[in-house]
């Protein structure tokens, strides 16, 4: 009688830890499904924000290949719309991750309404100048008045916060300067007469980032792919950044205008060609630009 109990009792508790082996399975299995669903739809989110991107920057394309001159600020954010491209594809695939780029790209996407509106009315008023030869001098300072008009925007769209909790810069240049004795610089695109590497920015307005002390880091790079400056390295997670300077500011929430100096290496005059200027925030890249020294 016994036996017969014990062995009714063994039963009962294989039987419990049988369905407690399948529930536990089912759940498991049920649970790596869920993750991989939500992974491949944040992949699929992140390739639509790409594709979203992409386009946004053949806009611009097309736009700057109709002027015979540039126009700066169409170039300044196809720079910017390269640098977001560049940080999303080696980007971490998840929701703030997502979140963040689509702050940005519907940011850019409200700006470049603006600048190519602001384009094709160039493009207008030049076809009118070519056709009006008398009126020309008139035309002209009307366009530089209009020009003037469009760079104050342009500083305003600075001030354009789209939910992102993250500072971020526009209107990054950089150029040679000359620096007299009195403290006076004079900007210069011969390499020869280049005392120091002026860079300057501004830190766009954004509500949702704590006010205090903030840092960004700026990164020159010559035409022979060496980091000016400091060329210090810091550390975050898996990535290594080369900068040239820490840029160190207080944030008040309100944009601001700053400008570095970057020094060649050691004694040595400054490259004949290409220089790069990237400013990050950590390890994220936030814009980018170039000029030439000659």
């Amino acid at each position: 009688m016994e036996n017969n109990k014990s062995s009714m009792g063994l039963k009962v508790a294989l039987g419990i830890a049988l369905v407690l082996f399948l529930g536990t399975g089912f759940y498991t299995m049920n649970l790596y499904k869920k993750s991989n669903d939500t992974q491949r739809e944040l992949t699929e989110e992140k390739n639509l924000v790409m594709n979203d991107l992409n386009a946004m920057a053949k806009q611009y394309d097309e736009a700057i290949s109709e002027n015979d001159v540039a126009n700066a600020n169409l170039v300044e954010a196809r720079a910017r719309i390269q640098g977001l491209i560049d940080s999303l594809k080696i980007s971490e695939t998840n929701v703030k991750s997502l979140w963040r780029y689509k702050s940005k790209y519907q940011s850019l996407q409200k700006e470049m309404d603006v600048l190519l509106a602001q384009n094709d009315s160039l493009r207008v008023e030049n076809s009118y100048l070519a056709t009006s030869l008398d009126s020309t001098r008139v035309r002209l300072e009307e366009r530089t008045m209009f020009t003037d008009s469009l760079l104050v925007q342009n500083t305003a769209l600075a001030e354009v916060v789209e939910n992102a909790s993250v500072l971020n810069t526009v209107g990054l240049k950089g150029f040679g300067v000359i620096e007299r004795t009195s403290g006076k610089l004079i900007p210069t695109e011969r390499a020869s007469r280049t005392d120091k590497i002026r860079v300057c920015f501004t830190v766009a307005k954004n509500a949702l980032v704590q006010a205090g002390d903030q840092e960004l880091y700026v990164q020159v790079i010559d035409p022979k792919n060496n980091t000016l400056g400091l060329n210090e390295q810091v550390q975050f997670e898996d990535k290594t950044l080369n900068y040239s300077i820490i840029s160190k500011f207080n944030y008040e929430n309100g944009s601001l205008n700053i400008c570095e100096f970057v020094a060649s290496k050691g004694e040595d005059n400054f490259e004949k060609g290409r220089y790069i200027v990237n400013v990050f925030n950590a390890k994220d890249l936030v814009s980018s630009s170039e000029f030439t020294l000659r």
